[in-house]
């Protein structure tokens, strides 16, 4: 068991096996399910969910772990975070977020509230058009500061574009205040994303 848990491929495989075999267990218990518009609004919402714990999960690791204690790293210990790590984590940030982003507008479009959504339910009723409007936009937002703002940052801040020292520390630091307004982004858009889905 141990060695197969080492394996995160196989711990992953294993994972979607499972909740595949769930899936048909409820799909089966249930009497089947029509693959209608019902069935793919679920499977979107799925993947939404996913995607959004794995962007807000990075973004929570790097404000809450990452940021605040690379000065108590040694100097020479750095390398691996801004080398190794911080890559690898960037990757999954930023493709999360555009998973994540795609995945809540098929679902808005999907259950028809996608127009209401992104004109904050003016003039159709507010409510759960305002509070998933405004989780809309902030998700947009803090997509567009990953894509747009901090990881071009990070590029420059880990060395993977080629810039002079000082372009560096500004770069690294700009990252930082944008994954800062990203984190300070994080709590409202949750909240109104699930108000929208339970308070209506």
């Amino acid at each position: 068991m141990v060695n197969f848990l080492s394996s995160l491929s196989k711990t992953i495989h294993a994972s979607a096996i499972i909740a595949l075999v769930l899936f048909l267990f409820l799909f089966f218990g249930n009497g089947g399910f029509d693959f209608d518009l019902i069935f793919w609004s679920w499977l979107f919402r799925y993947f939404h969910v996913l995607a959004g714990v794995m962007w807000i999960g990075l973004l929570w690791y790097f404000n809450f772990v990452q940021i605040p204690n690379m000065q108590n790293i040694p100097d020479d210990q750095k390398p691996a975070i801004g080398k190794v790590i911080a890559p690898a984590a960037l990757f999954w940030f930023r493709w999360s977020a555009f998973v994540t982003i795609i995945t809540g507008i098929a679902v808005a479009y999907l259950n028809g509230y996608i127009h209401q959504a992104m004109i904050l339910g003016i003039g159709t009723g507010g409510g759960k058009y305002t509070a998933i409007g405004i989780g809309m936009w902030l998700g947009l937002i803090m997509a567009f500061n990953v894509w747009f703002i901090i990881w071009p940052n990070q590029k420059k801040a880990l060395g993977i574009v080629e810039c002079s020292p000082e372009l560096k520390a500004k770069s690294a630091k700009t990252a930082m205040i944008f994954s800062r307004i990203n984190t300070l982004l994080s709590l409202p858009m949750l909240l109104t994303m699930v108000a929208a889905q339970n308070l209506y």
